[in-house]
């Protein structure tokens, strides 16, 4: 199971935000450097003990912002990658607990982070085994990405994640469309090596795609 999976202020809402709202925001970008690094950076035997880290890291970041949808979503993004870096059913545990985070997120603010939360919980859903064993349900998974794409319709991640998914499902025609969107998605400020590594990712699973098309 690899799952692995933000939005800034306004140029105006910087004159505005609380010295909290600021101490989030940075607490935010600092994790989603550490995750990228993480991921895109490091030898795959690596990643599970650096993914740990970021866990406890995010959770003392949510334990500061109990409130803030945006901190939910990070420590919820740090227990999947780790599960994801575990794999096998000891990763089960740490990816029902990131369910949970999520959706309590959801409930709070669905449109946090860009709608973020809709994005890494399809994820679970659509690579977590299914009942008996675990969670998950593809249909589940798809339902949680068009939530997503209606509030961030030119996002890399909600396409990827899609294409993802239907891959998985076996529609491979819809999977190439929805991958051939993802890499039409504009760049993100100030995340090149996260949208770099998705390119990648995208590029490879694109491969995957045409395989089963030929």
């Amino acid at each position: 199971m690899k799952m692995s999976i933000k939005s800034f202020l306004s140029i105006t809402a910087l004159f505005l935000i609380t010295p909290a709202w600021a101490g989030l925001d940075e607490s935010i970008t600092r994790l989603q450097s550490e995750w990228e690094q993480i991921k895109y950076k490091q030898p795959a035997d690596k990643q599970e003990k650096a993914y740990e880290a970021l866990t406890k890291d995010a959770a003392a970041v949510r334990a500061e912002h109990p409130d803030r949808s945006e901190a939910d979503i990070w420590y919820a993004i740090a227990l999947a990658s780790q599960a994801g870096a575990k794999g096998g059913l000891g990763a089960l545990s740490l990816a029902k607990e990131a369910r949970t985070v999520l959706e309590q997120s959801l409930a709070r603010n669905p449109e946090a982070l860009n709608g973020s939360a809709y994005v890494t919980l399809s994820s679970l859903y659509c690579q977590v085994p299914g009942w008996p064993i675990g969670f998950g349900d593809k249909d589940k998974a798809r339902e949680l990405l068009n939530k997503a794409l209606a509030l961030n319709p030119n996002g890399i991640d909600p396409h990827y994640f899609m294409g993802d998914c239907l891959y998985r499902a076996g529609e491979y025609e819809k999977a190439r469309a929805s991958l051939e969107t993802a890499l039409k998605a504009p760049a993100r400020p100030n995340r090149p090596l996260a949208d770099e590594g998705r390119r990648k990712e995208i590029e490879a699973l694109m491969v995957k795609v045409k395989e089963k098309l030929k």
